[in-house]
């Protein structure tokens, strides 16, 4: 007997094929049918005029620290993603020294600053009862209702090896081949491989740069040979250059990490902009290299413009301009001072203009912003506003006019920056960057930066955009960037297509609805922490391992996710 069957879906399995009309019957996790079934089973249902397509498969998470309070991994399940890849840009939880029970601290810390996760939930939110990798990945066995699958970070590695040295510091020869070693410890317990940060923009709790920004090539190359020696493995690796354009260095160094490994590399996130048109060609130059030294450099890019908010009174993406940190990290009073100047202004618009400001040039067309929540009678009526508007009325420019309402508000106003690429050739170039061998959709980076961003709908919107609104990509193709391509790039095993005998791993989507609701600001989190959510439209229902985890939105209650693990749930992807 089936345990459920789904009559008359309109099934898109993933490959990319056409779809077609079929009946799917589940049995103890699996997909146990296809096509006509008029055998007995437990429950059935109507899914005719819907859409059934395989999990899809988020290759860019830090769910790290959330499924110990939210084994749910919300709102990525509510969306459809049934797996997703964390550990990465060198940043995990574990392994922990036990002679150094500070660690953990330093970790939170960390954490709290880099992935913009709160610390109050960081530190009531897990146990933090772990020391080895392997025993985190146990601490999460049976308790998760996605599946899940862990990078080990180079930051932990360097820490639990050199303690505080780790940040400034070079391991000896011994120190180096512990790291080795625990790499290799990890690996065996079931993590995908290694993940690691060389970007300008990653500091610690201590606003020192992290661990594995001081790490020299030899060093990387030492422990993306340990990664060459597992199945199923993979490399994670961030570089300052992820930000806009890389040097030649980086491009040698991503090759050769990959090609050394014999694995994939893959790094976060390709901004297309056609305002910079050179930076996609400039970007897949690592990818050419690799292929010719034998690797392989896949790019994310992420298929939607990522809803976030910003604000003058805490950190954020605006902080890591060039210059701008320096001042937006003052004491308030400070800050609102130096940013009434003038002068000072000027002199952070110049910096915003450069070279230097990479990516975040984009978020600095201030006249686009849009005012969010405000908390002061001078700014009352302003919300949903246009900057540029509001500044006309004044007459003043719009990074003064921005300035003087959130100094209103103790600079507490909330921001929504309109992003300056989201014309039509920069979608076109969008779309064809899409095709490129070396490019997958992903980079939601769901699970960090919660109160700033929320990439987690990225696959509800991108579908709802592909069935009725600029309609880019077909149906099957979509589908197939968003399950597949990343279930092949990790070589998951029976995963990311709707096949008979696969792990029945679905969702099911109602065409005239499916997207993604307005990101709303909730405090969900432990300690009452705030956190942007994201409402999934035409999301009928989510089976992960073939129970169902949603219904109409909302959760079950079920948790039949399964940590990933290496060799076991994954094969090896080679380069060679």
């Amino acid at each position: 007997m089936l345990d459920h069957v789904l009559t008359g879906a309109t099934v898109v399995d993933g490959t990319g094929a056409p779809s077609y009309t079929a009946d799917v019957g589940l049995r103890d996790g699996r997909i146990a049918a296809v096509g006509r079934i008029t055998g007995a089973a437990r429950t059935r249902e109507e899914a005719d005029g819907l859409i059934l397509a395989p999990g899809f498969v988020d290759p860019h998470t830090h769910y790290d620290a959330q499924l110990f309070w939210d084994p749910y991994a919300t709102p990525s399940l509510n969306h459809g993603v049934t797996t997703v890849a964390a550990g990465n840009c060198g940043f995990t939880l574990a392994p922990l020294n036990p002679s150094r029970p500070a660690d953990a601290d330093y970790t939170r810390r960390m954490m709290s600053k880099v992935e913009g996760m709160a610390l109050v939930a960081l530190e009531q939110g897990a146990p933090w009862d772990w020391h080895g990798f392997g025993e985190y990945l146990d601490a999460l066995e049976g308790r998760i209702a996605v599946n899940a699958g862990f990078m080990v970070g180079h930051c932990a590695l360097r820490r639990y090896v050199m303690g505080p040295e780790a940040v400034g510091g070079q391991p000896g020869e011994e120190q180096l081949a512990r790291m080795v070693g625990l790499l290799h410890e990890a690996m065996d317990a079931g993590a995908w491989g290694f993940s690691t940060t060389q970007s300008s923009t990653h500091s610690d709790g201590d606003g020192q740069p992290v661990a594995s920004r001081h790490a020299r090539p030899a060093e990387l190359l030492a422990l993306a040979r340990a990664v060459g020696q597992h199945e199923g493995t993979q490399i994670e690796a961030i570089v300052a250059g992820c930000l806009d354009q890389f040097s030649d260095a980086e491009i040698e160094l991503l090759a050769e990490l990959s090609a050394t490994a014999g694995r994939p590399l893959n790094w976060n996130v390709l901004t297309v902009d056609a305002a910079v048109p050179e930076r996609v060609p400039r970007q897949l130059l690592a990818s050419e290299r690799a292929r010719k030294a034998g690797g392989r450099v896949v790019a994310l890019t992420m298929p939607i413009l990522t809803p976030m908010n910003m604000s003058l009174g805490t950190f954020c993406a605006l902080n890591l301009i060039p210059g701008w940190g320096e001042i937006l990290g003052l004491p308030v009073p400070e800050r609102i001072a130096r940013l009434r100047d003038p002068a000072v202004r000027a002199g952070m618009l110049r910096r915003a203009a450069s070279r230097e400001a990479g990516v975040f040039r984009r978020l600095t067309d201030f006249g686009r912003y849009v005012i969010g929540d405000t908390y002061s009678a001078a700014n009352a009526g302003l919300t949903g506003r246009v900057v540029r508007d509001i500044a006309a009325e004044r007459d003043q420019d719009p990074f003064a006019c921005l300035v003087g309402i959130c100094a209103a508000d103790d600079l507490r106003t909330v921001l929504w920056p309109m992003p300056t690429d989201n014309d039509p050739a920069s979608w076109a170039l969008r779309a064809e960057t899409w095709r490129h061998e070396d490019v997958l959709l992903g980079g939601s980076d769901a699970g960090a930066h919660l109160d700033r961003m929320c990439g987690a709908p990225y696959t509800t919107r991108f579908l709802g955009d592909c069935l009725r609104g600029r309609r880019l990509v077909g149906l099957e193709e979509a589908v197939r960037m968003l399950t597949d391509d990343p279930a092949r790039l990790f070589g998951l095993r029976e995963r990311g297509r709707i096949r008979q005998g696969w792990h029945a791993d679905l969702v099911l989507l109602d065409p005239d609805r499916v997207d993604a609701a307005p990101a709303t600001l909730v405090h969900d989190l432990p300690g009452d922490s705030p956190r942007l959510d994201s409402k999934a439209l035409g999301v009928r229902a989510v089976w992960v391992n073939g129970v169902e985890t949603i219904r109409e939105d909302t959760v079950t209650g079920k948790v039949p996710g399964r940590v990933l693990r290496s060799g076991r749930d994954t094969r090896t992807v080679s380069t060679r």
